[in-house]
């Protein structure tokens, strides 16, 4: 089962010569962008098919980060403008039918991963189909109660195969994926947050929450979060991807159960300090009840540099509408050395939830206006 995790330090330093030696352009940064906010106009809708259907070559390699909804809604909205694209996702889930299959067999949590499948599906017949059958629940009165169809695949080919990066790079090439789906690690992680106030009886005091589902709920206000083991193992595959990317989009999604994960994982933190690759970051709409509640967008930021502070960013992303002090989040963005795009990306339903085409429209102009000259432009 957990037959890539050695030694991984020389397959992390191969990943990274490859990754630089098969970069054959210029790639140096672009001056910072200052503490400007611009706000895009999104592009039709129905430009988007079409620009996903030219050639493959010309577009830039992606690699997308997180979990869950949050990093489902960025996966549905890149496949549409890029045939180049990595999912990388958390592996700390511990609730639901993920957790029970972690605690029976030892398994990596599969269902964050089931999900990034899923959003890559394609929009015909047979993609969403498959996506349908790999994300449909059992309803009985057995073992079987809300497990996922798409979850038991995936480890039942985990079993076959005893390699989790080849198992799902078949179940992606059974469902027609327009896109790569990667663990960050090869081991089950547990989070585990610090929280001031999670007893109400004690406000004042900080208690260690364990368990990402808990987390994600849990009263109180979360201080950090870390990783038990500390220090897990990168998948090689998904470092070699962040070195070699165009571009790195982080977020959407649970801030602390979701995003953050990422950035503790040293080596996996190593390569989004060290790419060449453009780093974009996409907040949420509105702040998550529980882990992030009463959050302002500039507070995600804060949030986020307190756990990677070595990182820089180039671009953060964010709803229009979801930004009541837009020079706030500009001088936090600063700080990182980003600049802020303003675009319409909800849902218009009224739902807190990202419209894949104009968050996909969003993207392609990040992507123009902030990425160095290449043969996509």
């Amino acid at each position: 089962m957990h037959g890539r995790q050695a030694p991984l330090g020389r397959h992390v330093r191969e990943a990274r010569r490859q990754a630089r030696l098969g970069r054959g352009r210029d790639r140096r940064r672009a001056p910072g962008h200052g503490a400007r906010v611009r706000r895009p106009y999104p592009r039709r809708a129905s430009t988007l098919p079409a620009r996903a259907l030219r050639r493959r070559r010309a577009q830039p390699k992606v690699v997308a980060l997180g979990g869950g909804m949050g990093l489902s809604a960025s996966l549905a909205a890149l496949r549409r403008i890029t045939g180049d694209l990595t999912a990388v996702v958390t592996v700390a889930d511990d609730g639901g039918s993920s957790g029970r299959l972690r605690e029976e067999l030892g398994v990596l949590p599969p269902g964050d991963l089931r999900k990034a499948l899923a959003a890559l599906c394609g929009d015909d017949d047979w993609g969403q189909t498959w996506a349908r059958v790999i994300q449909h629940r059992f309803q009985s009165q057995g073992d079987l109660h809300e497990h996922a169809v798409g979850n038991l695949l995936i480890v039942a080919l985990w079993e076959q195969l005893g390699d989790h990066v080849q198992a799902l790079d078949l179940v992606g090439r059974l469902l027609g994926a327009q896109g790569r789906v990667l663990p960050m690690s090869a081991v089950p992680l547990e989070l585990q947050a610090l929280v001031r106030g999670h007893d109400p009886a004690r406000p004042d005091d900080v208690d260690t929450v364990c368990g990402q589902a808990t987390v994600a709920l849990t009263p109180g206000e979360v201080q950090s979060v870390h990783l038990v083991p500390h220090d897990p193992p990168a998948v090689p595959e998904a470092v070699a991807a962040v070195l070699d990317a165009d571009w790195v989009v982080l977020g959407p999604g649970s801030w602390f159960s979701s995003v953050i994960p990422h950035l503790l994982v040293p080596e996996l933190l190593d390569a989004l300090v060290e790419t060449k690759a453009r780093r974009v970051l996409s907040l949420n709409l509105a702040p998550q009840p529980g882990e992030t509640a009463g959050f302002s967008p500039q507070r995600h930021l804060e949030v986020l540099a307190r756990h990677a502070p070595k990182l820089a960013l180039d671009v953060v992303l964010a709803d229009e509408a979801a930004v009541p002090d837009r020079e706030s989040l500009a001088d936090a963005a600063k700080w990182l050395g980003a600049a802020v795009e303003l675009a319409p990306v909800a849902r218009k339903d009224g739902l807190p939830k990202h419209d894949p085409e104009l968050l996909a429209a969003a993207y392609d102009r990040i992507f123009r206006m902030h990425g160095r000259i290449g043969p996509w432009r």
